[in-house]
């Protein structure tokens, strides 16, 4: 799979209509669409006026190494993936109602389990790698753009149909020390003013960045956090069933490369109830393993 030419919502889209055409359908449930040159072209000339904080030392010519705090020195970046643990996290109703539960009744209503997840794993997770108070931390996830709309006088962004790469990475920052001691509601916040932050401008400023890429180097990931949404994968309502048995689990392995071990996934799964349940995977080293496993059960004592 290569981002630069589709991402896992249009893998999808091709993977639902073989199924489709396995099954008889004579034409594809949705007509494919390309037409990425009008939809995410360049502009020329580029402007980058709305761009995340971490790009910003690329732009200014600055070394990538870091974020203005010293040199690069990530405890997940030094150490070797072979050495490091693996878990994953299973959230079932019962769990993603306890920790509902530790949020304002405005934000329980609109906040979903993603969110929510989220933002108690990077807390935990950054508590566990043990980075300095005045350090500061990064939060990337994944945000699809098909549906979305600029404004109501617009049209959506992305056409249906669309199956080229069409995600962006809403970035949240914060210093260890803000994230320790604020609220988890201030930091369920900050995503959804990341999410809301998604204008054109800054995607078209994305799109600019990203066709200079080949002349700049990439930003340093460092005290970075990045998360992916995968429940969907599965199509939902047996989109994908082959006839064989029900899909009642599955998701995306650790690959090994630098990006993923950076990277959770949220997945679907059933638990022993028959529930359906969310699964989050966690790479650390296994120290900072012990201590997020601990931080969990401090966020689910409730439950």
């Amino acid at each position: 799979m290569c981002h630069c030419i589709f991402d896992a919502f249009g893998l999808l889209q091709f993977i639902k209509t073989i199924a489709g055409f396995a099954g008889g359908e004579p034409i594809p449930s949705t007509m494919p669409v390309w037409g990425r040159e009008s939809f995410f072209a360049a502009r020329t000339p580029p402007s980058f006026t709305h761009v995340y904080p971490a790009y910003k030392p690329i732009l200014d010519g600055r070394s990538s190494a870091g974020d203005g705090d010293g040199d690069v020195d990530d405890v997940m970046l030094t150490t070797p993936p072979e050495t490091m643990v693996m878990k994953y996290f299973s959230f079932g109703p019962k769990e993603i109602s306890a920790l509902r539960s530790l949020i304002p009744a405005h934000l329980t209503r609109s906040t979903t389990a993603f969110e929510l997840l989220t933002a108690v794993m990077w807390r935990c997770r950054t508590s566990a790698l043990g980075y300095e108070p005045d350090r500061r931390v990064r939060l990337m996830f994944t945000l699809n753009l098909r549906g979305r709309w600029w404004s109501r006088e617009e049209e959506a962004a992305v056409p249906p149909g669309y199956y080229g790469n069409a995600h962006l990475s809403p970035m949240v920052t914060a210093t260890v020390g803000e994230l320790a001691r604020q609220p988890l509601a201030d930091t369920v916040e900050l995503m959804c003013r990341a999410k809301a932050g998604t204008t054109r401008e800054r995607v078209e400023s994305m799109v600019d960045l990203l066709a200079t890429w080949r002349e700049r180097p990439a930003f340093a990931m460092d005290r970075t956090y990045e998360v992916s949404d995968t429940k969907w994968v599965g199509g939902g309502g047996g989109a994908l069933r082959c006839g064989v048995a029900e899909m009642v689990g599955g998701g995306t392995p650790f690959a090994g490369d630098l990006t993923s071990k950076l990277i959770s996934y949220h997945m679907k799964c059933k638990n022993e109830n028959g529930e359906d349940s969310i699964v989050v995977s966690m790479l650390l080293p296994e120290p900072a393993m012990e201590r997020f496993t601990k931080e969990m059960s401090f966020w689910l004592k409730s439950y």
